[in-house]
């Protein structure tokens, strides 16, 4: 049984942990000098989930934020030659956004760098405490209550997901 001061001291855990992914995750990207910020490099792996090139509100609505931080992250994007706008043959008046070669260059080089980071984080870890782990953050993320049940599809872990 949890006390509170027990989940209080797994919660400041989580965020210590999610603060230190982040650090080492960036710190992965600058090695790599990919010259983009971790916002961008959310935006530019959101994009290549789209089927087709998004207008930038679908692009809000998928991260969640203001169509106006689209725009900006857009604008770095595109100035660096990511990604371009480019006009929907339906509608002359909407605009979508599609990820370029250097764009996908990038991609794979932030795979890379998120794989790297991600070997880093779990280098303390055996393979057995990598698998419960693994049905624990799915557990977690799904809220589902599935578990380590659902471990035969390995989450996000070797999936390539981004």
């Amino acid at each position: 049984m949890t006390t509170p001061d027990s989940e209080g001291l797994l919660a400041e855990q989580l965020l210590r942990l999610t603060r230190r992914v982040h650090r080492i995750q960036k710190r992965h990207l600058e090695h790599r000098d990919l010259g983009i910020t971790p916002a961008q490099s959310r935006l530019l792996r959101t994009l290549a989930h789209f089927g087709s090139p998004p207008r930038m509100a679908d692009l809000a609505e998928r991260l969640e934020v203001v169509p106006r931080a689209v725009t900006t992250l857009v604008d770095g994007l595109e100035a660096s030659g990511m990604v371009r706008r480019v006009p929907d043959p339906a509608n002359r008046r909407v605009i979508r956004i599609e990820v370029t070669e250097e764009g996908r260059k990038a991609l794979r080089e932030l795979r890379e760098a998120r794989r790297s980071a991600a070997e880093e984080i779990l280098a303390p870890l055996t393979t057995a405490e990598r698998t419960v782990l693994l049905g624990l953050l799915d557990t977690l993320i799904d809220g589902d209550g599935e578990g380590l049940g659902g471990i035969g599809g390995m989450g996000g872990v070797g999936t390539g997901r981004c």
